[in-house]
């Protein structure tokens, strides 16, 4: 069979499914963000970050329909409510836009990484190439500006070394070892992410128009909040520093811009991106307390993924993916 002609596998249909969905969710707060934008550069980058994403979006829309599925509903205009008070400051809309990089090249990678037809292979490559643009612009930005906060620095030892104690393993009751520079990155990013989490819960349970919809939102901003407050504990035991919170980046404003149907989504989807994140610190940690730390982590985030699966799907917001052929019922079909 000619490369040109095979058929995009589950696999390569999933990864256009979920990044089609992410993207519009994500898209859809950029194009809220860049009207209240102030800064001229920051402005910019939401800007070149819009059509980035309109073009891959309409790629994404081909190769669907040239496999005859159906295009996701997604995030759409209806999810957008214009001319409303501004809920971020400037500053927070460049840390959102750099954080939804992250994410996005992380995604794209995987997506490449599943991806065997020649086309959808340089279309990922592409979209990552873009994603690596958007990232080294969002930091140069936010350097400029003061406002990105770097990794704590170690400082170097005179010889290579062997671990030489099962101490090194432990991390409780102060007979541990500090922490490993291996660990710091699991560390930091998840600091990172929950920070953003949480700042996006207080943010969207001020505007939230179901009570429903608030009470999840509040719950959620509090296991963020744990979780920040345990990994920070932990950093600063060590004497390192922990990354700062955003929080006095969100207005006093109780006037949604978005859908609740959006919001909800966009925390559940930052919660379920976690878990793997939490796991992949799990696989590095070699110090007790940290596995600990992890290992509660997961277990509270299946339970606010599960909270919010429900309340999805009660309210007939959760889009569901292309499904495997159930031969039961097409044979059992007259």
């Amino acid at each position: 069979m000619e490369k040109e002609k095979l058929k995009l596998t589950s696999s390569e249909i999933g990864t256009l499914w979920g990044e089609y969905v992410n993207g519009t969710a994500v898209d859809t707060i950029n194009r809220y963000m860049v009207t209240i934008i102030e800064d001229a550069a920051i402005k910019a980058i939401f800007e070149d970050a819009i059509e980035t994403y309109a073009k891959q979006k309409n790629q994404m829309v081909t190769f669907l329909e040239n496999e005859g599925f159906p295009v996701p509903i997604g995030f759409t205009e209806s999810d957008l409510y214009k001319g409303k008070q501004r809920l971020f400051t400037d500053i927070f809309c460049l840390n959102y836009l750099h954080i939804m990089t992250l994410h996005g090249l992380l995604g794209h990678s995987t997506s490449l990484g599943v991806s065997v037809r020649k086309d959808l292979r340089y279309f990922y490559d592409a979209c990552d190439n873009d994603g690596k643009r958007m990232y080294h612009q969002t930091i140069e930005l936010l350097l400029e500006k003061g406002s990105f906060q770097r990794d704590p620095l170690f400082y170097p030892a005179k010889n290579p070394e062997y671990v030489s104690s099962n101490d090194f393993l432990d991390g409780f009751f102060g007979k541990g070892r500090m922490l490993a520079a291996t660990e710091i990155i699991s560390i930091s990013f998840n600091l990172k992410k929950s920070i953003m989490s949480k700042t996006l819960s207080i943010a969207f349970s001020q505007v939230a128009q179901s009570k429903e919809v608030r009470k999840f939102l509040e719950e959620a901003e509090k296991v963020s909040d744990q979780q920040i407050k345990t990994l920070t504990k932990i950093m600063q035991t060590d004497n390192l520093p922990a990354p700062k919170s955003w929080e006095t980046e969100v207005t006093a404003s109780t006037d949604s811009p978005f859908s609740d149907k959006l919001m909800l989504y966009h925390i559940g989807f930052l919660f379920q991106a976690a878990q793997n994140y939490h796991g992949t610190g799990l696989a590095s940690a070699m110090r007790t307390d940290l596995v600990a730390a992890y290992e509660t982590t997961i277990l509270k985030n299946l339970m606010v993924t599960k909270k919010w699966f429900n309340i999805m799907v009660q309210n007939k917001w959760l889009e569901q993916p292309p499904l495997a052929p159930n031969r039961k019922e097409i044979a059992q079909k007259e």
